[in-house]
């Protein structure tokens, strides 16, 4: 932990879903802070006999600046050769997997068949493109976010892709949660931080399943870190994915306020839009310390300005929180 009074250089842990995790990883890798990103395997599915971690290779390619900037995941300059094959065969290919990015779904599958680690699989794929900020799993065990709707449970897959989205959510579980274990990297990174982000990725299927995994939710409400969140609504839409749709099945108000409300009592500080501005003070009631900003990461540039905002905003008040050396 934290020995200094200078905040330079801090331990950041980053809690991370997809899209909106792999933005705010960019904006986090240039910031001159050591860090380490906790991701999300709730996502993955198996297809065409092969194990596809989507949230994290997304975070991969993007940190390796080799993702698809216009669809927000898979690797640039793609074909899809092998899927348009597939497809001939008679398989169902709704998942679009380009031919390059089946490589990174052979070597997993086979090293998942060999026995080897989630978590090292996952750090041999991020070395081989050359991502040095560590990304850690929650857990080594299969967790997968099902989606009850009125044609029945839906793989969140199905829910997001092949579904896009439209069956309203009724429900939503991690199967195989109750049975996991946290990794002992994520345990201590969790720590050894000075500043837990959660990124603007869907709170309910992003980062909930990482909270839920047994022990991890208890080490980052006993962490002596602060916790910062990123809100992934701008006036009360979100900029990408179902998040809007799910709130009401966590039980929560939709929005901003759903957010606040699922991380009260483990967040301390809530980084909001400035086009939500008006819930400032009903924020500051809940205990929430709220800095105001354009949450809008579209640039790099915009990316990394935000997160060096949102790291200074939560550092600024390490003081009151830790037993700092002099």
């Amino acid at each position: 932990m934290l020995n200094h009074t200078s905040h330079k250089g801090l331990n950041v842990l980053l809690l991370a879903g997809g899209v909106g995790g792999a933005k705010a990883a960019e904006g986090l890798a240039k910031t001159g802070h050591k860090v380490t990103i906790l991701g999300n395997i709730a996502d993955d599915q198996e297809f065409h006999g092969l194990w596809v971690s989507p949230d994290i290779d997304t975070l991969v390619y993007s940190l390796a600046n080799v993702i698809d900037r216009n669809q927000g995941w898979g690797l640039s300059g793609e074909s899809h050769r092998v899927l348009d094959r597939l497809e001939k065969l008679g398989a169902d290919t709704w998942m679009s997997l380009g031919d390059l990015d089946f490589a990174t779904h052979i070597y997993r599958t086979q090293a998942r068949k060999e026995g080897v680690p989630a978590s090292e699989i996952a750090v041999s794929i991020a070395q081989s493109f050359g991502v040095k900020i560590p990304i850690l799993l929650p857990t080594n065990e299969v967790v997968q976010t099902q989606v009850e709707t009125e044609d029945g449970w839906l793989s969140f897959q199905e829910y997001f892709v092949k579904k896009r989205c439209q069956p309203d959510v009724k429900a939503i579980r991690f199967e195989g949660i109750e049975q996991a274990k946290p990794t002992p990297e994520a345990l201590a990174a969790i720590a050894e931080a000075d500043v837990i982000v959660f990124a603007p990725s869907n709170p309910i299927v992003s980062i909930t399943p990482i909270l839920n995994v047994p022990g991890i939710r208890e080490a980052i409400k006993e962490s002596a870190a602060r916790k910062v969140a990123v809100s992934p609504f701008i006036a009360g839409k979100t900029v990408k994915g179902p998040a809007d749709k799910m709130m009401a099945s966590a039980g929560v108000d939709d929005g901003l306020l759903g957010v606040a409300q699922l991380y009260q009592g483990l967040v301390d500080d809530l980084v909001i839009d400035t086009q939500d501005s008006a819930f400032i003070d009903l924020l500051t009631q809940m205990k929430y310390g709220v800095l105001s900003r354009n949450i809008l990461m579209q640039s790099l540039a915009q990316k990394q300005a935000l997160m060096a905002d949102v790291v200074n905003f939560a550092s600024s008040k390490l003081d009151t929180n830790l037993q700092v050396a002099g």
